[in-house]
C-alpha cells in the first residue's frame, strides 16, 4: 500500500504552498453540505465544524481508495486507475458492502452508457439528458 502524505502536511520550507496544496486535495465545503442536508430531515442545520471535519474525512478516504487502487494498476504496468480498480482496492481494504455497491452502480452505468451509444448510432440522439439514479 503507497505511504503517501494524504494529510496534507508541509514543511516550515513551503508553508504557503502548503495551505494552497490542502485547498486543493480536499472536496468542495459547499457539496460535502449539500450531501449531508440531503440525508438530514429537512429542518436540521449542520455546524461549520461538522462540515469541515466531513470534508477532511472523505476527502482522505477518497485519497486512501485511489492509493491502494494506483498501486495495483502500478504492478500491472498500467497508467490508468478504473472502477473496478476502485471496487477492487474498497475490497482489499475491508469495504466489501461499499464494493459491492460499487460494483452495482458500475454495471448498470455501463449498461446506460452503452445504451446511449446505441441510441445515437441509429439516431435516436435528442440531446436531451435525464439524470439516472445508478445505485437504486
Amino acid at each position: 500500500m503507497s505511504q503517501q502524505n494524504i494529510g496534507g502536511a508541509s514543511s516550515s520550507n513551503d508553508e504557503g504552498a502548503g495551505s494552497s496544496r490542502e485547498h486543493d486535495r480536499l472536496l468542495p465545503i459547499a457539496n460535502v453540505g449539500r450531501i449531508m442536508k440531503h440525508i438530514l430531515p429537512p429542518n436540521a442545520k449542520i455546524s461549520k465544524e461538522a462540515k469541515e471535519t466531513m470534508q477532511e474525512c472523505v476527502s482522505e478516504f477518497i485519497g486512501f481508495v485511489t492509493g491502494e487502487a494506483s498501486d495495483k494498476c502500478r504492478k500491472e504496468r498500467r497508467k490508468t486507475v478504473n472502477g473496478d480498480d476502485v471496487c477492487w482496492a474498497l475490497g482489499t481494504l475491508g469495504f466489501d458492502d461499499y464494493g459491492g455497491a460499487l460494483k452495482r452502480y458500475l454495471h448498470r452505468y455501463r449498461e446506460s452508457e452503452g445504451e446511449k451509444v446505441n441510441q445515437e448510432q441509429a439516431g435516436g440522439g435528442s440531446g436531451s439528458h435525464q439524470p439516472r439514479n445508478y445505485l437504486d
